[in-house]
């Protein structure tokens, strides 16, 4: 509960400025398989403003990953997105393959969620760091390299001339997220997308990680958008919380808001699910987004639910100041 009880300092914060760096509009991801529309990101809305960590929350499977990836579009074949996508004003779903790869890992980037499979074994580390500097930066090698070290010791690897050649069996986890970090933000990027950081992770690593993303952000004045499960982990991160179920945003607002008091019932259900608050799980399991329920779709699983819960499907309307819900019934 430590993270949790940081998280009510930090969530105050506010974003250095009010400058929208990234609007999502009425976002749609879809999937065509066997026959079937997997509705993955269903009609998302969302900003972040210059400054801001937005905590991107839900249960596996609920379309929070798709999302980062569909930022970047990196998105497989079968994929159809639709909406708007503005990054500094710029609608991204606008620009070609080229003026893509230049936007990808200069000004956004995503640090993904397993690091031992997202580094190449057969390559030293310090070169992975350095191949995404020249990529990117009009450096001489040895200027990049100077870089790189220079990388590695303000995120703490110890030693960075030898780290610098070592492979990545050589390094614990810990270690590899670092690199990972390094890569992120090596070329100085608006935002970094950060998917699942501390999954799999212990508890000390966990909070090693959350304290690096938190340096990170805070000395570069980068946003983050960070996708995770963990509450915890948001709560120490994130000024606002975004919570998503079966491919929708149900509820969004200030951090400590959505913490000391949350609205939509999938919120409070998953608060109540952690181990220090009785760990009572929601009952029931996600819909399948193949096939969706009638109305809102937390309607089987909400112990508030009557008749027009299951015969309408709830808007995502605004409570106050910066607070938004999609439900009938919402808590008080």
């Amino acid at each position: 509960m430590v993270l949790v009880q940081t998280a009510m300092e930090n969530s105050e914060q506010k974003a250095k400025t009010a400058e929208t760096l990234l609007e999502i509009r009425n976002l749609k991801t879809y999937f065509k398989i066997n026959g079937s529309i997997v509705k993955a990101v269903d009609n998302v809305s969302l900003k972040i403003i210059n400054g801001e960590i937005l905590g991107l929350i839900g249960e596996t499977g609920c379309g929070k990953s798709v999302l980062g990836l569909s930022i970047l579009r990196l998105l497989p074949e079968n994929a159809k997105i639709e909406g708007n996508l503005l990054f500094r004003g710029k609608e991204i779903l606008s620009l070609s393959k080229a003026e893509m790869r230049k936007l990808r890992g200069k000004e956004i980037v995503l640090i993904p969620q397993n690091p031992s499979t997202s580094l190449n074994p057969l390559m030293q580390i310090g070169c992975q760091v350095l191949e995404a500097v020249i990529r990117h930066h009009n450096l001489k090698k040895s200027e990049a390299v100077s870089k790189v070290l220079d990388l590695f010791s303000k995120l703490k690897l110890q030693e960075p001339p030898r780290k610098f050649r070592d492979f990545p069996h050589q390094l614990s986890g810990g270690m590899k997220q670092r690199v990972l970090m390094a890569m992120g933000v090596a070329c100085n990027p608006k935002l970094i997308i950060v998917d699942e950081p501390t999954k799999g992770l212990d508890a000390v690593l966990r909070i090693e990680v959350v304290r690096m993303l938190k340096e990170t952000a805070s000395a570069a004045g980068t946003s983050m958008l960070l996708i995770t499960h963990d509450f915890s982990v948001a709560a120490a991160l994130a000024h606002r919380i975004a919570v998503m179920y079966a491919g929708e945003i149900v509820e969004m607002g200030k951090t400590a808001a959505v913490l000391r008091n949350p609205r939509h019932p999938y919120t409070a259900g998953l608060l109540n699910s952690l181990p220090g608050k009785g760990f009572n799980p929601i009952p029931g399991s996600s819909p399948s987004i193949i096939s969706l329920p009638e109305g809102c779709r937390f309607h089987p699983r909400c112990s508030r639910a009557n008749m027009k819960c299951t015969a309408s499907h709830p808007e995502l309307v605004k409570l106050n100041d910066d607070h938004f819900v999609r439900c009938f019934n919402v808590c008080f």
